[in-house]
């Protein structure tokens, strides 16, 4: 039998993200069982289970070798590894391999380029305004109330794209979101007037920063690409922040596309780093 697979999560509060998190370990529990391997997932924080538990988990049930993979679009920080070195600590005959973080892999900008064009010719866009009670509404991914459907063609080269990543303390975490961002640009999105980069805290420019430089430009049409694996806040907060942007510019057609999500694709680039870290082992 294979060593058994480990997912490592950031860990949030929120529910939506966390079931998506948990109903994606399923799928690849479902998909190396055939292989012979064991999945489980933990957390790093908030969230359960967390790592910890995990872990203990895997070596009550006899696994002493795990490979352990960061469920991360980006460059992850120096608390994954020391999470994992900790458990070693505490569980002396335990041995595992680290893979690497998903990063842009070409089918991870496939997806992305799927989400885009369901959004360029499906989804509706953003109202201009709404409010209640003299805020802005947080959405949950499958709210309309704030879409409406805009009539009239617009072209590609009249449309611009926000690539929209969390934000770090870590410039090189950032920078490698403006990274993607070109990647994307050059390999999905040539036809497109620009891919611009935002973030959704931390550092500037925030997603109003994106959308205010595509309106610059010339752009009749935005869409806001959410570089984020899961449905959840911060989901809700990329199109909070749309909307708030949206609200003052009721001319521009403001869409926002899903996240990446729960799906077979994603699956695969999991389990090629997974067997790319028993290789190397």
């Amino acid at each position: 039998m294979k060593p058994p697979l480990l997912l490592i999560g950031q860990g949030s509060n929120d529910d939506a993200d966390s079931a998506e998190f948990g109903r994606f370990v399923h799928r690849l529990r479902c998909r190396l069982d055939q292989r012979a391997a064991d999945v489980s997932g933990g957390y790093l924080e908030r969230a359960t289970p967390r790592l910890s538990e995990s872990v203990a988990s895997l070596v009550a049930r006899g696994h002493h070798r795990l490979v352990a993979l960061p469920l991360s679009l980006s460059r992850v920080g120096e608390e994954w590894p020391a999470a994992l070195e900790a458990e070693a600590r505490r569980h002396p005959t335990l041995m595992y391999d680290y893979g690497r973080p998903l990063g842009p892999d070409p089918r991870v900008l496939s997806l992305l380029a799927e989400r885009l064009k369901d959004a360029a010719t499906e989804m509706p866009r953003l109202r201009p305004l709404e409010v209640v009670g003299g805020r802005y509404r947080q959405l949950r991914a499958v709210d309309t109330a704030a879409f409406e459907h805009q009539p009239g063609h617009v072209e590609p080269g009249e449309t611009a794209v926000v690539l929209v990543g969390e934000g770090s303390t870590d410039p090189a975490a950032n920078a490698e979101i403006h990274r993607v961002s070109r990647l994307f640009w050059e390999t999905h999105a040539y036809d497109f007037m620009t891919v611009e980069t935002a973030f959704v805290s931390v550092t500037p420019p925030g997603v109003p920063g994106g959308l205010e430089r595509c309106r610059r430009l010339g752009a009749k049409r935005v869409i806001v690409v959410p570089y984020l694996l899961f449905a959840g806040g911060v989901l809700e907060r990329v199109w909070a922040q749309a909307l708030a942007y949206g609200a003052g510019h009721p001319d521009l057609d403001i869409r926002c596309a899903e996240v990446i999500g729960d799906c077979d694709t994603l699956a695969d680039v999991v389990i090629d780093r997974y067997e790319e870290a028993l290789q190397l082992a």
